[in-house]
């Protein structure tokens, strides 16, 4: 299988299928231990690092040794060589079983691993192998506590970080049951994109993909065909079947799968009287394209005189910290968070990257640190003591970091809508050969030294998503709780059902374990914490 299909949600059949895709509201790990604090924290001396599992040679040694060496002249995203060099499968997979020992948040679990889990000829690839190298603990609910060791095609790694590209249509899918009868639900559309275009808008539920039925066919050859369709990997055309918000008939539209880029930052608004003191923001995605989007909306939203904000998080699985940081400077202001920590690094005992403490926080940015634009430019700043944000099972990583950064500083965050994924930890994306791999490698706490949140943030108010209004709408279930509860402090009746398929006119309101909301189909590098460099 292709390195990049590894990660990718799939559609399966039979009684004991349904969509496989991440369920973000799953993802729950141990909470952080030990490492980071307060900015006059003092630097704790870690234990002598543990030398090199018996019988390893130190990943640098080989690195870069490739069965399919790139060409001499292949550059990667910062337009340095990549210098592969010709070398074996046994290279590879002993490269992958160094950078775990020398890197992984959790390489002594990875020792303790049976031998036969840790016998690299029993692997077909070196990421069959990089995906058995994770540790087997649980926590206390039961869960494995790595549930986010992945890997990924280098290039389309590149395209997706860089500026949010990858094929697609443009639509966002939520998953409003998992099983057959599956029911799949468009949570949002980026504009310019052939989704946009044809008109479908959130809450339109996908019946059928080229002749297909979506919620009922288990069969083999249907289930490939419905992948092929809703998760699309080379350009080309599709026919989906779609029941439109408030349509009595369903609808056939045709739809050109392209790459395409994202817009992580949408609906950036003030809200109508009796709220128009009130900014909203949507943001989805910590892309690079984001840094100079999240700037004009916070300048847009300063100029209007919003003294209060609404910061729309539910379908931001993450990305990169340092625009997280930024995010949250530009809320709380320079003021409350100059010389503060927005975010601490604790690594494994062996400090694999030989950082020092100051290399390993991540401060309260107030200029801008150059993504995709100008670097050092003052950012512009709100100023809020205060900040709703509405979050759900998608809310993860680099997302929580911005709730846990501002907690640190004494902002208060009122949480609207469900459990956030609990996800405390992050990677350096490490190529190979080809591959980019993303092993835990780093856990992360506040300026007030807090991180134990992998269970999640708990919400101040739980409200179920609803599909039945437009994202940025007052009237919409989570945004209306949050007007409600920053006007009263009472929260509102959670609303938790879903209406049945036999009333098609009605509101869709998402349903889930916890009543968060539905997991959304994206690809994982999306739900992470990233740095972009050492």
């Amino acid at each position: 299988m292709h390195p990049a299909l590894r990660t990718r949600p799939r559609l399966c059949g039979g009684r004991h299928g349904g969509l496989r895709a991440w369920l973000w509201a799953a993802l729950l790990l141990a909470g952080c231990g030990g490492g980071g604090g307060g900015t006059d924290s003092p630097t704790v001396t870690p234990p002598p690092p543990t030398p090199p599992a018996s019988g390893l040679v130190e990943a640098a040694q080989v690195a870069g040794r490739c069965v399919a060496p790139r060409a001499v002249n292949a550059l990667d995203e910062n337009g340095v060589a990549y210098g592969d060099q010709a070398g074996t499968l046994g290279d590879e997979k002993a490269w992958v079983r160094s950078w775990i020992d020398e890197t992984y948040l959790w390489y002594r679990d990875v020792r303790g691993l049976a031998a036969e889990v840790l016998d690299a000829a029993s692997y077909a690839s070196a990421v069959a192998y990089f995906d058995a190298l994770k540790s087997p603990a649980l926590t206390a609910s039961g869960a494995a506590r790595d549930r986010f060791h992945f890997s990924y095609n280098t290039p389309e790694w590149v395209a997706m970080s860089q500026s949010g590209i990858a094929y697609g249509y443009g639509f966002e899918v939520a998953l409003l049951s998992s099983r057959v009868p599956r029911e799949a639900v468009i949570a949002f559309t980026h504009p310019g994109t052939p989704a946009s275009e044809a008109g479908i808008t959130r809450g339109a539920r996908v019946l059928a993909i080229d002749g297909v039925d979506l919620v009922n066919d288990s069969t083999a050859a249907g289930v490939d065909l419905l992948n092929a369709g809703l998760f699309p990997e080379v350009p080309g055309s599709h026919v989906f079947t779609v029941l439109d918000p408030g349509a009595a008939a369903p609808r056939s539209v045709t739809l050109n799968a392209q790459a395409l880029a994202s817009t992580p930052v949408q609906n950036v608004r003030t809200l109508p009287a009796p709220h128009q003191h009130v900014g909203y923001l949507l943001f989805n995605d910590h892309i690079a394209t984001a840094e100079p989007l999240l700037i004009d909306a916070v300048r847009q939203l300063k100029s209007a005189g919003v003294t209060e904000l609404v910061l729309d998080l539910r379908y931001n699985g993450g990305g990169y910290l340092d625009i997280a940081s930024e995010l949250a400077t530009m809320i709380a202001g320079t003021q409350r968070t100059a010389g503060r920590v927005f975010e601490r690094l604790s690594f494994n005992d062996r400090n694999p990257f030989a950082l020092t403490l100051a290399q390993r926080t991540t401060p309260f940015h107030a200029v801008s640190q150059g993504f995709s634009g100008a670097s050092g430019v003052a950012l512009p700043t709100l100023d809020l003591g205060r900040v709703s944000v509405l979050t759900g099972p998608g809310t993860c990583s680099a997302s929580e970091a911005i709730v846990n950064g501002l907690r640190g500083v004494g902002v208060q965050v009122d949480l609207i809508g469900g459990s956030t994924c609990g996800k405390p930890y992050g990677f350096y994306p490490q190529d190979n050969c080809g591959t980019t791999y993303f092993a835990i490698q780093f856990e992360g706490v506040n300026d007030q030294g807090f991180g134990d949140y992998a269970d999640g943030f708990a919400p101040t108010c739980a409200v179920a998503d609803d599909f039945s209004h437009a994202l940025g709408d007052p009237a919409e279930a989570r945004l209306a709780a949050a007007l409600s509860y920053r006007a009263s402090g009472v929260c509102p009746q959670a609303s938790s059902q879903a209406t049945t398929r036999s009333q098609p006119q009605a509101a869709w309101v998402a349903r889930s374990h916890d009543d968060g909301g539905p997991a959304l189909v994206r690809p994982a590098p999306r739900d992470n914490r990233l740095y972009r460099g050492r």
